[in-house]
């Protein structure tokens, strides 16, 4: 027994002592990291970047009074933030409309203000050159009331085809919502509710194909998970393709023939086809 009581308290004197040496070498790096830290500190570029000095939310002006400036390293400013008063307030302008919530002392990002001069309807949300365009929707193609502005979605369409066969394809991939009902507001917190309709941003030809599409069938909305950029490829389901069925063709096979009489019995008589 203390045979054995000894050898436990070796291991365990063991364990303990490798587990102080791992610490203290986690805290060394550590503390010569920081002195690293504060060295290039004293090196490094600084740049005035532009702060929210109050919280501001969806819809709101942002004015001169509005705004903080403070220094950032320059390797640490984020993308889009806005470090000159001409990038801020170009042309004399003298408040810009808030997309996106800011909270206190966050960096102001181009990316959550209107252009210069423009209200936040949806044609502030619109690209150059793209186009607004609504589908109307319900609990089910619109994706129970998930759906938000700056999500993006593809639109399945569903018909008959040759008047009678049944599918569904995908006839746009990755489109964006700048819109759901009357709201273009990106920070919508209220409860999931069911849309009546979503509006998406697309090309001239885009709308014009979901029109058509619109007017001939069916169409539903998939939701593209955050950070997926990849454009889906060709889509298609049929009912037998669903179910699992093979249909075979029937080949039928041509036959050529002649009639002639023997006596008075009209006869039919096959022969090999020339064409």
């Amino acid at each position: 027994m203390r045979i054995v009581f000894g050898a436990v308290l070796v291991a365990g004197l063991g364990l303990a002592g490798a587990a102080a040496y791992q610490t203290h070498g986690y805290i060394s790096n550590m503390q010569a990291e920081l002195v690293e830290a504060r060295a290039n500190a004293n090196t490094t570029a600084m740049v005035n970047v532009f702060l929210a000095k109050r919280q501001l939310t969806y819809g709101e002006m942002l004015t001169r009074d509005d705004v903080l400036v403070a220094p950032f390293p320059d390797y640490a400013v984020p993308a889009n933030a806005l470090t000159s008063v001409e990038a801020l307030f170009p042309g004399g302008v003298d408040h810009r409309i808030v997309l996106r919530t800011m909270d206190e002392k966050e960096p102001i990002l181009l990316t959550k203000l209107t252009a210069p001069g423009k209200e936040a309807g949806i044609t502030s949300h619109l690209s150059p050159g793209m186009r607004a365009f609504t589908i109307p929707v319900n609990q089910i193609s619109g994706v129970a009331g998930f759906l938000r502005p700056g999500d993006h979605v593809d639109v399945f369409w569903s018909g008959r085809r040759n008047g009678n066969e049944e599918f569904t394809q995908l006839i746009e991939s990755q489109l964006r919502i700048i819109a759901v009902d009357q709201s273009a507001d990106m920070d919508r917190s209220e409860k999931v509710r069911i849309a009546s309709n979503v509006t998406v941003e697309a090309s001239p030809e885009q709308a014009a194909a979901l029109a058509l599409a619109q007017g001939s069938g069916r169409l539903s909305l998939a939701l593209v998970g955050v950070g997926d950029t990849e454009v889906s490829g060709d889509v298609e389901m049929t009912q037998d393709r669903l179910l699992g069925v093979v249909r075979q063709e029937q080949v039928v096979e041509e036959t050529c023939h002649i009639r002639t009489r023997r006596g008075n019995e009209l006869v039919r008589i096959e022969i090999p086809c020339t064409n």
